[in-house]
């Protein structure tokens, strides 16, 4: 074998070390999470971050609304807001919002 194929100890070894780290990295969630069972802040979190996530998802739709697309987003912006106040449910607002707005950009752009 030429002397830049490295030996049997070198592959073994590193095979070695990639497998601890990703046990340890599948573990880690599981140990996170059984310290943070009671923790208020993780609480906090639950609370706050589906608000925070369709925020960051509505700002980043209409940061680039040009003048062909502002109906579209808007459309599709109503309907989401719309659907929510009338189901309290996230998955079918996002659903219906997102259909609307497809739906919208083939007509109008």
């Amino acid at each position: 074998m030429p002397e830049s194929v490295p030996g049997a100890g070198y592959v073994l070894g590193a095979l070695a070390v990639m497998f601890v780290v990703t046990v340890a990295l599948r573990a880690a969630p599981f140990l996170a999470l059984s310290a943070l069972k009671n923790s208020a802040f993780v609480d906090f979190l639950g609370r706050t971050m589906p608000a925070g996530v369709m925020v960051i998802l509505v700002m980043y739709t209409l940061r680039d609304v040009g003048e062909s697309t502002w109906l579209p987003a808007s459309v599709g912006l109503a309907g989401t807001i719309a659907v929510h106040l009338w189901r309290r449910n996230a998955a079918l607002s996002t659903v219906v919002g997102t259909g609307l707005y497809l739906v919208a950009s083939a007509f109008w752009t």
